[in-house]
């Protein structure tokens, strides 16, 4: 059965709010015009002009943690161990020992655009849209969550937006088999701006 792949990165940028600010990516860009003196030293006595047309490359400098833009958080990223629940409580694992096969499934989208900023979806929540779009859940799925955080991308409430997933919401996904997940929000978790009014 032939795949479609359906590449939802985005790219990362300077001053788009995408991340809490003290989190958010830098990156410095040396242009063909300005890079002269970083090359001169591999080459001693090059001038400017024996370059074609007086270029250098052009090269950035990104300052970014394992948060920022598309990216996979493991395990570990949310604890130190894991399946405490299934008795038998081990290290996490780290983003080097996630399967690949994970990573190359089918893919199914919940639509959750509806509910306010900060609601925690339920494991019944998730049974109501799986309903509404006629699917049945199979191990190993991909499940992407549609938030309105995905809207305000960009926009200075990016990371306040988007309802987020609950405890009882992400253990029935887990329960049925699903590893790997995603979201247009900042966190899989409701906006922290909300948990902490709570």
């Amino acid at each position: 059965m032939p795949r479609r792949f359906v590449d939802l990165s985005i790219f990362l940028e300077n001053d788009v709010f995408s991340d809490p600010p003290a989190y958010a990516p830098k990156i410095q860009y040396l242009t063909h015009e300005n890079t002269y003196a970083q090359i001169e030293p591999f080459f001693p006595g090059l001038k400017k002009e024996d370059m074609p047309d007086g270029e250098g490359w052009a090269i950035e400098f990104v300052q970014l943690n394992t948060h920022n833009g598309t990216h996979l958080d493991a395990p570990y990223h949310f604890h130190s161990t894991m399946d405490q629940a299934l008795g038998e409580k081990k290290p996490a694992i780290a983003i080097d020992e996630v399967p690949l096969e994970w990573c190359f499934q089918p893919g199914v989208k919940l639509d959750f655009r509806h509910f306010p900023d900060g609601y925690v979806v339920t494991a019944a929540d998730v049974e109501v849209e799986l309903a509404r779009i006629g699917h049945t859940l199979s191990p190993l799925e991909i499940v992407v969550v549609n938030t309105r955080a995905g809207s305000r991308y960009g926009l200075e409430d990016y990371v306040a937006s988007g309802c987020g997933m609950g405890y009882e919401a992400t253990m029935y996904l887990l329960e049925r088999g699903i590893r790997l997940t995603g979201t247009d929000a900042w966190s899989w978790k409701a906006p922290f701006v909300n948990t902490a009014k709570k």
